[in-house]
């Protein structure tokens, strides 16, 4: 099978959405991080997108001190393409945001295509009690935070890193935000092949329901072309898949699997990291500063 018609796997391995409480499998340090990325690799992720948190209490980190440890350990011991986020957490400002993937220059970084509600608060009801006094207010505050990402945000991800060689995961999370990329695709500011990264089931964003999949598919075909972007799709928290009802997923790797076991079932076959480079467009890894 060509490399461009395999299914690449992306796994997302900590997060900012989810705390401590949540799950005793989250990882945390960055030594837990660059394990779990790298199982997930081996499992067969092509990518692994990266967030950083503060090994003592688990809260989201965007300082590139954070990112340093565990990224030197992903390169040295696996072949995956590296994503560092631009999204952080919705509590950080977009100069702190954007700090890791101008930094360390990495083949993909995420960028997310619009302001909108983010709302965390109903996991509150399923915890008594949290490990960690920020987990609490990071969630409750979630009824009237905004995630910013405004226009100007938006342009300053995308001049920051633009001569770094940097290619983008477009995080659409509404149908507004293909709209968004389409603006800044006509004006020049981002190139195809877009990767669009459609995001479903986050509260104040598009709605988990296959109709809401295919309307997604739908307006970015008519606005870019199918020939001009590759399309990927997640499913926030339970919206992604069922691994067992009531249980919790114990790894990344073996999210990983089920995706791998769902997508060869089907007769189709996962793209490799070197098949990713090649079907993105990227620079490979030998151009990145870490």
């Amino acid at each position: 099978m060509a490399a461009s018609h395999k299914v690449i796997i992306t796994c997302a391995v900590t997060g900012s959405i989810h705390t401590p409480t949540m799950s005793p499998h989250l990882p945390i340090s960055a030594t837990e991080i660059a394990d779990a990325a790298i199982g997930a690799a081996e499992a067969g992720a092509a990518i692994v997108h990266l967030h950083a948190r503060d090994p003592k209490d688990g809260r989201p980190d965007q300082s590139p001190e954070a990112f340093a440890p565990f990224l030197r350990v992903i390169t040295q011991r696996a072949a995956v393409v590296v994503n560092i986020t631009t999204g952080g957490a919705p509590t950080m400002s977009i100069e702190e945001r954007v700090r890791p993937a101008a930094t360390f220059k990495p083949e993909v970084a995420s960028l997310n295509m619009g302001s909108m509600n983010f709302g965390l608060y109903p996991m509150l009801a399923r915890y008594k009690t949290f490990k960690h006094e920020w987990e609490r207010p990071y969630l409750e505050d979630s009824r009237e935070r905004i995630f910013k990402n405004t226009f100007a945000d938006i342009e300053y991800i995308l001049t920051t890193c633009a001569e770094n060689g940097t290619r983008f995961e477009i995080e659409c999370y509404d149908i507004g935000h293909l709209y968004t990329l389409a603006h800044f695709a006509d004006r020049g500011v981002v190139k195809p092949p877009f990767f669009i990264q459609s995001v479903f089931g986050i509260l104040g964003g598009i709605g988990p329901h296959p109709e809401d999949v295919m309307h997604m598919r739908r307006t970015a075909d008519r606005l870019f072309g199918r020939a001009t972007y590759h399309w990927s799709v997640l499913g926030a928290g339970r919206n992604q898949m069922p691994i067992g009802p009531g249980r919790l997923a114990e790894s990344n790797a073996a999210q990983v699997r089920q995706a791998r076991h769902i997508i060869e079932g089907l007769g189709l076959e996962i793209a490799t990291p070197d098949e990713a480079r090649a079907i993105l467009g990227l620079k490979g890894a030998d151009n990145v500063a870490f």
